[in-house]
């Protein structure tokens, strides 16, 4: 059913959201959409570097013996 929009179809959709939303609330809607991408965004790269830091940080604990055979 929506393999077919198309251009002119996409476009008489956004007039058609305009006229109902205004601009004014499209505007602070996309405004929280790009602050919500940007604290994804952060959010993981806190847990990347976090995850990163723990697996610096980690311990050989092989025992002596097993550490001199390889």
């Amino acid at each position: 059913m929506l393999n077919n929009i198309g251009l002119p179809g996409l476009l008489l959709i956004a007039v058609v959201v305009l006229v109902l939303f205004g601009r004014g609330k499209i505007s602070s809607l996309m405004g929280e959409v790009g602050k919500g991408i940007t604290a994804f965004k952060k959010g993981v790269k806190e847990e990347t570097d976090e995850a990163q830091k723990s697996l610096d940080s980690a311990r050989d604990v092989t025992p002596e013996t097993e550490r001199d055979k390889a």
